[in-house]
């Protein structure tokens, strides 16, 4: 009888390990899909977050805060942690977005325009391993006639822009009837430019970010508590001609960005501090 117990207990013992023991917990980097989750909290020093993008050779995130704030860029890592501060001699007239192209290159969008009165914006190119090196790409609206226009017609604020197949794409912040976003291109290169009119979305809401995926088949759009997908894109000029879905993300708070970590992860980040996961799928 012994010997049986000698033999038995042992097997129960690992039979309870293997099968009777709890499930492992979800950590806050896994995303179960079509749920936003928690990353962690940006660090003090960006007080505003207003563009992001995914850095995947340094595994980390760039951020920077709008208008009022240090032309300061700063690389996170998954926890929220300050790796590195990089201080550009640039205006920081009113910093809305951040786009990434297939070289790398960042681009900075310093386009907010709440007054509608800015008769020159920029975006300004750079690597983030050569910040002194600045490309700025200058431009107006084709279409902006009056500087600012009447109260109705205030929609050339842009907070959202995002890069595809050497193009800028900028979508509108309608201040004015709040619902219609205008999409406008630029070329991705240093110089003087009118900014193209391509089309326009009635989303119903102001957007506050934009991102495309790295083939230019997924276009993601923020709002206030809002996340809008676009996919099956054909077109980035006619990307709101995509499959749409929209997702409630009043959780997160008063979102400002939103960039692809990969292919179907999102990385958004809030004007609170928050740094958040969206899984597409």
């Amino acid at each position: 009888m012994l010997k049986i117990l000698a033999f038995f207990i042992p097997v129960m013992v690992a039979l309870f390990y293997f099968i009777g023991r709890p499930a492992e917990p979800v950590t806050n980097s896994e995303a179960a899909p079509g749920k936003l989750v928690r990353l962690a909290k940006l660090p003090s020093v960006v007080s505003e977050s207003s563009g992001v993008e995914f850095i995947p050779e340094r595994d980390a995130y760039v951020t920077h805060n709008d208008a009022g704030n240090k032309p300061h860029l700063y690389l996170v890592d998954r926890k929220g942690k300050l790796i590195e501060t990089i201080k550009l001699q640039l205006p920081n007239v009113d910093w809305e977005d951040l786009a990434r192209d297939s070289d790398g290159n960042i681009y900075i969008a310093d386009t907010g325009n709440n007054n509608n009165k800015r008769k020159e914006l920029a975006i300004y190119k750079l690597q983030l391993d050569k910040p002194d090196q600045i490309e700025a790409i200058r431009f107006t609206y084709e279409d902006q006639k009056d500087f600012p226009p009447s109260d109705k017609n205030m929609n050339y604020d842009v907070e959202a822009i995002f890069w595809q197949g050497g193009k800028i794409y900028l979508v509108s912040k309608d201040r004015g009837r709040k619902e219609t976003a205008k999409v406008y291109e630029l070329p991705d290169s240093e110089g003087r430019y009118k900014a193209k009119l391509l089309g326009s979305h009635k989303l119903g809401v102001p957007v506050t970010g934009a991102a495309s995926s790295a083939d230019g088949s997924t276009v993601a759009l923020v709002s206030e508590g809002g996340l809008h997908i676009f996919r099956n894109v054909s077109d980035p000029a006619t990307f709101y001609k995509g499959d749409y879905q929209k997702v409630n993300i009043k959780q997160a708070g008063q979102t400002e960005a939103v960039a692809f970590e990969n292919k179907n992860t999102l990385v958004i980040t809030s004007e609170e501090g928050g740094l958040f996961r969206y899984s597409l799928n």
